[in-house]
């Protein structure tokens, strides 16, 4: 009976201690853009002493916006921004929270990493469908000094919804008229040309197995995947490499200040340095999260802006501003 006793004391503190130091757990999903850097913090920080654990489920920007706004994730992350009339009909709140580019790769016999350059025109009418050859003078006029082949152009893009094609189609929308008119930008939409792949790591390996083949994807994945990419041409008409300084430069007159819901874009951007693609993306959680759920995401966050700015660099993503962030800071994480 004493043992009985003894044993169900012991069994209490355990219930008792074991609630008391139990990890919190917060749920998150959407993007495949910041993927890379949003593994390596959640695992990160996960084992640290915070008592929380996140997790983060690269699904594309659209199927974390629609769990998200069904509840079954405490936080979603977007690469294609709500504006504050669409935040506060849907009862989110939206903040960024990294910086990067989207790159064009490249498939292409003879071809090395930042060899090809292509014009804004170019790139426009290779998505249009209206250059399908990469011997086409439009390519070769801007690149004398590389032999391209008399071979098909495989043009591959996003078969999903997908915060990386807003990206490129706002860009592409800005950069050709006829591109606006026919196509438009969004997140999904009725491509003229293409073979479609699933997120950011699709678009990689379709492009790796056809020869002949251009993508568009986030810059991290080019570099993880060896894969080569081009130069391209800004808005100052200077033909720029894909580089962290590249995308810092796009990003460096960016108004946050001004913003109404941190609603942001900078893809042709001004700025000889400056790259043409170069995107945001964020963090939606809903304005009715429960207090215990935003402490979490609050504690997890603040932690990202700034122990994990280290491994964002190092992933060629561009961290947030410390001003930015205080703003964050005492307007949506307050």
């Amino acid at each position: 009976m004493k043992k009985k006793m003894i044993c169900t004391a012991i069994t209490a503190l355990f219930t008792l201690f074991g609630s008391a130091y139990a990890q919190q757990t917060i749920n998150g999903a959407g993007a495949s853009f910041p993927a890379p850097v949003y593994q390596n913090w959640t695992y990160t920080f996960s084992q640290g002493s915070h008592g929380i654990k996140v997790n983060y489920q690269s699904v594309g920007s659209g199927a974390g916006f629609n769990q998200i706004k069904a509840k079954t994730i405490d936080f979603a992350g977007t690469d294609n921004p709500l504006t504050l009339e669409e935040q506060e009909r849907e009862g989110m709140l939206q903040f960024p929270m990294l910086t990067g580019g989207v790159v064009l790769i490249v498939n292409i016999p003879g071809i090395g990493d930042n060899e090809l350059k292509l014009s804004r025109q170019a790139l426009a009418n290779i998505y249009l469908g209206k250059i399908t050859s990469w011997d086409d003078p439009a390519i070769t006029g801007i690149n004398p000094g590389l032999k391209l082949p008399k071979m098909k152009i495989n043009v591959v893009r996003r078969a999903d919804s997908s915060g990386t094609s807003f990206i490129f189609t706002n860009y592409l929308s800005k950069i050709s008229s006829e591109w606006a008119e026919k196509v438009g930008a969004g997140a999904s939409v009725q491509w003229p040309v293409g073979i479609g792949g699933q997120k950011n790591p699709g678009v990689c390996n379709n492009v790796v197995k056809m020869v002949g083949s251009i993508g568009y994807t986030e810059y991290t994945y080019a570099v993880e995947g060896k894969i080569a990419c081009a130069q391209l041409e800004n808005r100052a008409g200077v033909y720029v490499k894909p580089t962290v300084e590249t995308f810092s430069a796009s990003a460096a007159n960016a108004d946050w200040k001004n913003a109404p819901g941190y609603y942001m874009v900078l893809t042709d951007q001004e700025g000889a340095d400056s790259w043409p693609i170069t995107g945001v993306t964020y963090i939606l959680i809903r304005k009715d999260c429960p207090a215990e759920t935003k402490a979490a995401i609050k504690t997890y966050v603040n932690w990202c802006f700034t122990t994990g700015a280290t491994a964002a660099q190092r992933l060629n993503y561009v961290p947030i501003p410390e001003n930015v962030v205080k703003l964050i800071q005492s307007t949506v994480l307050n």
